[in-house]
């Protein structure tokens, strides 16, 4: 079953992603395949460069080809981004500050990234 998750509530990349979820898919235990994490409000600072958690899931995300985005939104919003608002959901806001591989984006661009492997089923978290 292939999986995609939203981290959408306070803390859930602290808590659900980095104590649960990360250690499974490290291990190789998680039951499931995962091909995309949506990244939201402050659960995007997780995935900024040097952060432990960011570094660990970005090396994973690579070696199993999982898509990391975070909001282009929230991005802009904490400094952690090139664009305006104006741009969001466009595809032209660009990730910076953030480890390797993650890419910003609103829906659209979600659904795009997602379109040649769908999920079975999205968990928001």
């Amino acid at each position: 079953m292939k999986i995609a998750y939203v981290f959408a509530t306070n803390m859930a990349s602290t808590f659900k992603l980095a104590t649960m979820i990360l250690p499974q898919l490290e291990k190789g235990n998680h039951g499931v395949q995962v091909i995309g994490m949506m990244f939201f409000d402050d659960n995007i600072y997780c995935l900024r460069q040097g952060d432990p958690v960011g570094e660990r899931l970005a090396k994973l995300a690579k070696e199993q080809n999982i898509l990391l985005m975070v909001c282009d939104q929230c991005a802009v919003r904490r400094g952690l981004a090139e664009g305006e608002f104006s741009q969001c959901g466009t595809g032209e806001v660009r990730a910076r500050g953030f480890v390797e591989g993650v890419v910003a984006g609103c829906f659209p661009q979600l659904y795009s990234a997602l379109a040649a492997n769908p999920p079975d089923q999205v968990i928001s978290l």
